[in-house]
């Protein structure tokens, strides 16, 4: 299947974690990570309403979301939702996704994390990662992301990874308003600041796919400001 999708052969690796699209029976452990609980009940650090459906409803969510995202992947519009395994254990999803990248060069991205593995830096790592890929591996210029003002994790890891804040969203969740931070990492920022290494293998067969000029990773970053 690689021949045909050559994204599955895509691995990138930090120091204690593999993250890469998972096969079948992965991403069957991946839902039961999810059932099992991402964030405190009662909580909701998230648009999307995670504890209001049963376990099972949300295991389904999660292999139907992972399907969505890669039958509808075109160079146009794409989302990477990237398994992130710990000594072979799924226990993560990070997602990185664009529109009209080759012009814009600017990415997104998103994740979640089983309770069990919560505050102990994997969330810092496998961002990481994903933005390693996108600027090292596919030349991004800007990367962003958005978090509720209520929930200092994500907003922690961002700013510790060199983001800088980029103004607010307004949006309705359960009939009332909420307010997310949005925060943003430009390509001088990042490389302006020392990294934990992160290796990518299996990129080159798949730049097409995230509709990448392979001479686009070379060009020099331009100071912005």
């Amino acid at each position: 299947m690689i021949e045909h999708w050559p994204l599955l052969g895509l691995r990138l690796r930090t120091p204690r974690l593999e993250l890469r699209l998972p096969d079948e029976d992965e991403l069957a452990a991946l839902a039961d990570v999810a059932a099992r609980g991402i964030h405190e009940p009662g909580r909701r650090p998230f648009l999307r309403p995670w504890t209001d459906v049963s376990p099972r409803d949300l295991a389904r969510e999660v292999v139907q979301r992972h399907w969505r995202r890669r039958g509808g992947w075109t160079p146009l519009s794409w989302a990477l939702e990237l398994a992130v395994f710990r000594e072979g254990d799924p226990i993560a999803v990070q997602d990185l996704w664009a529109d009209n990248y080759a012009t814009l060069r600017e990415v997104a991205t998103g994740s979640w994390l089983g309770l069990d593995h919560q505050g102990q830096g994997i969330g810092t790592e496998m961002r990481g990662a994903v933005l390693h890929l996108a600027f090292a591996g596919l030349g991004a210029e800007h990367a962003r992301t958005a978090s509720f003002v209520d929930n200092p994790a994500p907003l922690a890891v961002s700013r510790k990874l060199g983001y800088r804040p980029d103004g607010i969203t307004r949006d309705v969740l359960h009939d009332r308003a909420v307010v997310s931070e949005r925060l943003r990492l430009t390509r001088h920022d990042w490389d302006s600041r020392e990294r934990p290494p992160v290796t990518i293998d299996g990129l080159d067969p798949c730049l097409e796919q995230f509709g990448v000029d392979p001479a686009i990773t070379a060009r020099p970053c331009v100071p912005e400001g």
